[in-house]
């Protein structure tokens, strides 16, 4: 085996200058084909452990398929039609102040408004401040908050009264949920 002539006329240095120059070369052509090799593998890795999570949500969501649709058929059936403005009134005075009668909870400024519209439903919502003992206010929301209701609540801020300690104040933003014009067509 002969050496090209090219090679034969370099001098001792400059063939180890240029296989140093080819091993870099060699080197960091290596490290850019095994990183783009290996990042492959870690996208596939992570494409794939992605699919295999979406798989079983699907195989849970099919296996529980029934009840979805028991669940959608009992809202259909069950869940109010909203009727107009008025709803808001309705939520605060038929359904939060004979419960907090109930109870001897104290409604302080009261505000009621139409909240917003959604795919799945929509919303009116009252706004109130309340006064009472612990045990008569969790008693308050766990009577209003009942899943025939269609009650939430949206945000709670909770105290202690500053001027008695054995009193708690409360301001609450209580929605009622009513079946979205779309649910009705249906």
């Amino acid at each position: 085996m002969t050496l090209p002539d090219w090679v034969t006329r370099m001098t001792q240095r400059e063939r180890r200058l240029a296989a140093l120059v080819g091993g870099v070369v060699f080197l960091l052509l290596n490290i850019f084909i095994w990183s783009w090799v290996l990042g492959a593998i870690g996208r596939a890795h992570a494409e794939l452990t992605a699919r295999q999570a979406i798989r079983k949500e699907e195989a849970v969501f099919l296996k529980e398929r029934d009840l979805w649709a028991k669940r959608e058929q009992w809202l259909q059936q069950h869940q109010p039609v909203f009727k107009g403005a008025g709803e808001a009134s309705t939520l605060l005075d038929q359904q939060l102040r004979p419960i907090a009668a109930k109870y001897n909870v104290l409604l302080e400024n009261p505000q009621i408004g139409s909240g917003e519209t959604t795919a799945n439903h929509q919303t009116v919502w009252a706004s109130i401040e309340t006064k009472s003992p612990w045990p008569p206010l969790v008693h308050f929301l766990y009577d209003v908050q009942q899943p025939e209701a269609f009650i939430v609540f949206e945000n709670i801020n909770l105290a202690i009264d500053s001027g008695d300690p054995t009193m708690m104040r409360g301001k609450f933003k209580i929605a009622r949920w009513f079946a979205s014009p779309q649910t009705q067509k249906k």
